[in-house]
């Protein structure tokens, strides 16, 4: 009897132990690159709370690296002074500056904290990753599999070659070095590449875009400096664009394509927020981090803008358009 009572009460404790672990949510510490309302970090936060839900209580800090890239070293700061304060069981932090301006200087081999990456553009050896506490996920655009959907599937059968447009930032760095390892695959002809920091660059490289370049592929264009020393928006470069060249523009997110880009295969936040979020859970649920390996996104989501193709008089072919998502340009 004595031993039937002491296992029930063990049993009991253990039940009490588990919802009590049930009931106790983890402290997370997100720390995003850029701004709250920027198009990709709202992506990024969407797949984070779909995986950790309630599993978490999750707070955010965002360095605003693109509207604001002269801070950004205060910013990492405050990241560094919001992390002593919070103690968290676990951080993400999001895109390349976030790595090289607070998770290296200030985290990495300094604490035991188990750390995610997300939408890195670099290589991970870059920054030491992956180490004893720190994995994540890479971001990689789906350049080939775009240019193959916009001209192998006959979208713009008639574009012979394609020219790279970026703000010269990490991330556009990145996709550069990206595009030349990749280019001897791609379906079209690599023209050239540019990175560009101020409409005034942009200017200067319109007409030789404009007569070279057949089509125009855009990305991390948001912090482009305008005219009056302010960074500009994604949408704002976009217009510019679409008002000054005359070729096919494409993108490598939804956001681009939803504000002027033609079509794309895009790389999805949601993606890289529930990725590194489940393999954080994982890791502050005891999985040691040498089986949690640096992974890389593989979701890729054609998507046309409708309003674009038809202002280029452009004609939607049923057979080309199956399975994409169709999309009205923002006002």
């Amino acid at each position: 009897m004595k031993r039937y009572l002491s296992s029930a009460l063990m049993g009991a404790a253990l039940a009490c132990s588990a919802q009590a672990s049930e009931e106790s949510p983890y402290n997370v510490l997100v720390v995003m690159s850029y701004e709250e309302q920027n198009p990709w970090c709202k992506e990024i936060k969407a797949g984070i709370e779909s995986a950790l839900g309630s599993h978490a209580e999750t707070t955010y800090f965002y360095m605003d690296t693109k509207v604001d890239p002269k801070n950004g070293s205060a910013k990492a700061k405050q990241a560094y002074s919001t992390y002593q304060n919070l103690q968290p069981d676990g951080v993400i932090a999001v895109d390349d500056n976030a790595q090289s301006m607070f998770i290296v200087p200030s985290l990495k081999d300094k604490v035991s904290t188990p750390i995610m990456f997300a939408g890195v553009n670099s290589n991970a050896d870059k920054y030491g990753y992956p180490n004893s506490h720190i994995s994540g996920i890479l971001e990689r655009a789906h350049v080939h599999e775009s240019l193959a959907f916009a001209f192998a599937k006959q979208l713009m059968p008639k574009i012979q070659n394609a020219c790279f447009l970026t703000n010269d930032v990490p991330s556009g760095r990145a996709l550069q070095t990206q595009v030349m390892a990749e280019r001897k695959a791609y379906p079209v002809k690599v023209h050239d590449f540019y990175l560009i920091k101020s409409t005034t660059e942009l200017n200067s490289v319109r007409d030789e875009m404009g007569q070279a370049c057949d089509a125009l592929f855009v990305d991390s264009l948001e912090g482009i400096i305008g005219e009056n020393k302010a960074p500009l928006t994604n949408s704002e470069i976009l217009k510019r664009l679409d008002a000054s060249y005359d070729g096919a523009l494409l993108g490598g997110n939804r956001y681009q394509v939803e504000q002027g880009a033609w079509a794309a295969v895009v790389k999805t936040g949601q993606e890289q927020g529930e990725t590194s979020a489940e393999m954080l859970l994982a890791a502050m649920r005891g999985k040691d981090l040498a089986e949690i390996p640096v992974v890389q996104n593989t979701r890729g989501e054609r998507v046309v803008n409708v309003t674009a193709l038809d202002e280029h008089q452009i004609s939607l072919k049923p057979l080309v358009l199956r399975g994409a998502t169709l999309v009205r340009q923002q006002p």
